[in-house]
């Protein structure tokens, strides 16, 4: 209630003076603190994730540091100008003395820019492109160029938990940023007057936080109401929305709201207790928090991805029999391979000619798409294998109770129904790039998803197989790098929701198409991930292949094989 008060007062007086605000004790040099030194400028011109671009940045060392202790380390965007308007060395000084925070080194970095070749001519300022985008390049950046250099010369902590980042507008964004995609290496957020608009997609992070399975992040909020309001959105209302949605997953959030526009005097007299608040408890590690209000709850408490097997070429093609021993692909190498119900992986198959797509048949034999032959086989327990249908340019398939099925032809954007006998016939194209294919647990309809869109579709399957009344069926959250979901292999479950592999992770749709739930990535560099079945004796587990590994996770979910009789799921909420 103190805090508030104070807050409040602030703000108050704030407007009542034009904006100007008290000097924080803690923003003033004090007798008996040592102090620590600022160093630098550093530049650095070599940068291979943002080529061409040249920047400085500066080392806040503070007295009490120890190169034989790993110390803490706080990140600042827009360099020493941003840190020195924060009054940060001094802060740091006063804070870490007090035992507030941490022994923390300061790294004050400015964005890049791209020199012109004549004298004549402005640089290519990134400050947007770097900050304001979506994605893991500045987060990658920072792991593998800038951090490396810093530890050149300092020992700083490896540990997530020990490793801080902020900024002001849009260096503010840029620290969520990088926490979100890579919350494995940052936790702790220092956010003033956020620039999450419309500029490069941030106004998407209000819908994807209350979708994203909670990280382990912890977020100071600054705004004041007075802020922007211009082409890009309302700067004020952006970070409301912000907070809201923190809290509604159940994130450790705290704000402190203002009066004032987008400046940093407000950020300035608050900065002790922001960062006060950012190390509380330290050192504590920040927990994952829990949402209580979110409609679809798929995760289980201590349940996480796990690693099953890994050291393949490229893993693909999932696929789950009747006992739910699971079966994948290693396109590269050629091989196919079965994870037992005891989590021994063996080889089942070898000279699988890049066997991609796979799925049982209500028979119980294993077929697969041979893109590389053009061709469905079919594999016995034994692994002995036959050819099903000749001249398939196949990807991925999907099979019901009678062995007839579609499979999906990216390079050509078409769909194939096919018969057990051998024939096939296309029954939808002109397709972006059609990669995954499933049903719907009744049945009833057949879903494609269009990797190179951000939609899946929707088609009613003919009681001939043929396919009628066509439609954008899921919007796919699409990441910023590309504009390409990735969207790939599906799987469904007995409520009917689909579970689609993309870019961002695992996304749960609901039977209207509306995505619920969006499961974190289990590679935290986001590598391919390619396809999904549920496995396991009671199809309650969620294997995922990644690259050149294959992941698996409990849920509170039950999976659904196409090739097995129809179900038919609940009526959804409309």
């Amino acid at each position: 209630m103190l805090k508030v008060c104070i807050a409040l007062f602030i703000s108050t007086l704030a407007v009542t003076q034009g904006e100007t605000y008290p000097v924080h004790p803690d923003s003033k040099a004090q007798e008996g603190v040592p102090q620590g030194k600022v160093l630098g400028p550093f530049a650095w011109n070599t940068s291979k994730l943002y080529p061409g671009t040249t920047r400085n940045f500066w080392i806040y060392e503070p007295a009490q540091y120890d190169e034989l202790v790993p110390a803490c380390s706080l990140i600042i965007q827009d360099g020493l100008d941003r840190a020195k308007g924060w009054k940060l060395p001094t802060v740091m000084d006063n804070l870490i003395h007090q035992k507030a925070m941490p022994v923390t080194v300061g790294i004050f970095i400015d964005h890049g820019k791209v020199i012109p070749n004549h004298k004549d001519a402005q640089p290519r300022f990134n400050r947007s492109f770097e900050y304001d985008g979506l994605g893991d390049l500045y987060a990658r950046f920072l792991l593998e160029e800038i951090l490396p250099e810093v530890q050149k010369t300092h020992n700083l902590s490896q540990d997530p938990n020990n490793r801080a980042i902020g900024g002001a507008s849009s260096g503010a964004i840029c620290a969520f940023t990088a926490a979100w995609e890579r919350p494995d290496a940052f936790r702790r957020v220092l956010s003033t007057i956020g620039t999450y608009v419309g500029l490069r997609g941030g106004h998407e992070y209000p819908t994807l936080i209350r979708k994203t399975e909670n990280k382990p992040i912890r977020v100071f909020l600054q705004d004041g109401s007075n802020d922007l309001n211009i082409y890009a959105g309302d700067w004020w209302t952006a970070n409301l929305d912000m907070l809201s949605a923190l809290m509604f997953s159940g994130y450790d959030v705290h704000h402190v709201w203002g009066e004032g526009g987008h400046n940093g005097k407000h950020g300035t007299a608050i900065m002790p207790d922001a960062l006060r608040w950012l190390w509380r408890d330290y050192p504590q590690p920040i927990k994952v928090g829990t949402p209580a209000k979110r409609r679809t709850q798929l995760p289980i408490d201590g349940e996480d991805w796990m690693l099953v097997s890994e050291g393949h070429g490229y893993t693909e093609g999932p696929a789950v029999n009747a006992a739910g021993e699971v079966f994948f692909s290693d396109v590269r190498q050629s091989k196919i391979h079965k994870i037992a119900l005891d989590g021994i992986v063996s080889l089942f198959a070898e000279r699988s000619e890049g066997a991609n797509g796979l799925m049982f048949d209500a028979d119980g034999h294993l077929m697969a798409c041979q893109m590389r032959r053009q061709r469905i086989v079919r594999y016995d327990s034994a692994g002995k294998m036959d050819v099903v249908l000749e001249k398939a340019p196949c990807n991925d398939l999907v099979l019901f109770p009678n062995g007839s099925g579609y499979y999906t032809n990216p390079g050509a954007g078409d769909v194939y129904q096919f018969s057990k006998n051998g024939e096939s016939k296309v029954v939808a194209d002109k397709l972006g790039f059609p990669n995954g294919v499933i049903t719907t647990a009744d049945q009833a309809f057949l879903l494609v998803a269009d990797s190179k869109s951000s939609w899946i579709h929707s088609y009613l399957i003919e009681k001939d197989g043929s396919l009628a009344h066509g439609q954008h069926y899921a919007y796919v959250h699409t990441p910023d790098a590309d504009g390409e979901a990735g969207s790939d292999g599906m799987t469904v479950d007995d409520q009917g929701r689909l579970y689609v592999a993309t870019k961002l992770g695992v996304q749960v749709f609901d039977q209207l198409g509306r995505c619920h739930v969006i499961l974190t990535h289990p590679h935290p560099e986001k590598r391919k991930l390619s396809n999904l079945v549920f496995g396991g004796p009671d199809r309650d587990t969620l294997f995922v292949t990644c690259t050149d590994k294959v992941y698996k996770r409990k849920l509170k979910a039950k999976g659904v094989v196409p090739s097995m009789a129809p179900i038919k799921p609940p009526k959804p909420g409309l």
